[in-house]
Order: structure tokens, then sequence, then C-alpha cells
């Protein structure tokens, strides 16, 4: 995950002080292109949802988006920087949803590998959650997480510490947890990880509801096959989207290079 970070030291004001390090500079950079991905499929609600994001060298730091803007408005400079508790940590004009934080935050604590959280309420995402039979096998997409996605029940608005507790271990080791009723989350060791595995789970919740949308009868891998696609996909071990993510960087340079601000 590369680009060059140093387009928005001078523009940061306030918030990249002198004291910022290159690391946090090019998690800035990934973390507001992530945010702007996000927000060029549509798979924003308003104000809400969160993506967070380990600061390098930093341990307890995480940054956020601003509460009150659009995905599409998150730049590298007006990323807030929190604790786990969500409490705001230097100086910043901009306001955070601790509560929002409160799903991310547990993840960050119980998972050393959870270096990138997103959590979003994804429409695709939303109606597999609803389905008692959750995620199919029916696609490729589908199959990267034959063994990799958990659910969780819906327990309404608030998220007390017993929920939590309860919800890391929905999760588990997986990467991906369907929220029944709510929305979809993963995570990632790095930003790039993250955002295509949201990738390729939305496109398989996709392809699910487009296939059941027919009426007709479904056709299902073998789980023989389902357990040989999965682990030839998860067969490499070093982060997944390391050779799309600078392509991904491209088309955002192309369509609004004002993120790295």
């Amino acid at each position: 995950m590369s680009t060059n970070p140093q387009s928005f030291v001078h523009a940061a004001g306030r918030v990249a002080g002198a004291g910022m390090s290159d690391a946090e500079r090019q998690a800035r950079v990934d973390l507001a292109a992530c945010y702007r991905l996000v927000a060029e499929r549509g798979w924003g609600d308003l104000i809400y949802t969160h993506i967070s994001l380990a600061v390098p060298g930093e341990p307890g730091r995480f940054l956020i988006n601003p509460f009150g803007l659009t995905f599409d408005e998150v730049t590298a400079s007006n990323l807030v920087k929190i604790d786990i508790q969500g409490n705001i940590v230097g100086d910043t004009p901009y306001a955070v949803n601790a509560t929002g934080f409160t799903i991310h935050g547990a993840v960050h604590a119980a998972r050393d590998d959870a270096a990138c959280v997103m959590h979003l309420h994804n429409e695709a995402a939303v109606a597999v959650s609803m389905l008692k039979d959750g995620l199919l096998p029916l696609s490729q997409h589908a199959l990267r997480f034959y063994r990799d996605l958990g659910y969780h029940r819906y327990e309404g608005l608030a998220l007390t510490d017993a929920e939590k507790a309860r919800l890391v271990e929905s999760l588990g080791q997986r990467k991906g947890l369907l929220l029944h009723n709510h929305g979809s989350l993963v995570l990632g060791r790095t930003v790039a990880e993250a955002f295509c595995l949201m990738d390729m789970l939305d496109k398989a919740c996709r392809m699910q509801l487009a296939a059941q949308a027919t009426g007709a009868e479904l056709v299902l891998p073998s789980p023989e096959v389902c357990e040989a696609t999965y682990r030839q996909l998860t067969a490499d071990p070093e982060p997944e989207g390391e050779l799309e993510w600078p392509a991904l960087l491209r088309r955002l340079d192309r369509l609004c290079p004002d993120y790295k601000s």
C-alpha cells in the first residue's frame, strides 16, 4: 500500500502536527482512500458506520472518520486519532462517534491481526444477514468465506460489555462476520486486505440475492469442492489485496485526488 502522503503535510493544519511519523501519514492516506472507495461503491449509510485503522507504532491508538462527514468528504488530514475507548487523542476540530467505535474497539482489542476493521450497512450484506441460512457457497466469491465467516445475533442498538464479548466470540478467528439484521464486518492486516475482503463479500451477497430472486433451483458445489476451493483461495499467507490496491489508488487519483489532502 503505497502512495505519496506528503501532499497533505501542509494542508492538514492542526491535524498533521510536526511530530507525525511517515508511517502515520501513509496510514492516513490509505484509510482515506478506503473511505472514498466505499463511497464510490455506494456502501455508505449517510454519516454512519466506520472504518478504523491502528496507528503504526502507537499501540492503543486508532484513526477513524470525523462524525458528521459523509465518506466522500473524508481526507487524510481530517481523520481523527482516538484511543481504545474512543476518546480523541491530540488536537482536532472534529468530533467522533465514540459509540460507533464500540464494535471496532472490541475487535481491535481481541485480535492482533485486526489492524483495519470495517463495519458497514451495505444493503446486500444486510439482506443476506436476514436469511436463516446466511451466505451460501453459490459463487467463487462466496467460497472465499466458506470457513471464514461468522454470524452474530441482533441484540439491539446498545452494545454492552457482555455483548462485546459475545460478538468477539461470534467472530472467532475468522476474517468476516455478518451481524444478523444489521450489517457486515471484516478485518484486515492492512487497509487493502480489509477493503478487498469487503468487496468480495459484498459481491458474493449480491450474486446470491440475484440468483435467489429468479426462484429457480440453485446449484451448489459439493462440500469437498467448497473446502478445496477455500483452501486454494486462502493459501497465500501474505495479506490479500496487495496487488489490487495500487490499481485502486490510481483510479482514485484520477477521480478524486483530494483524498490525500
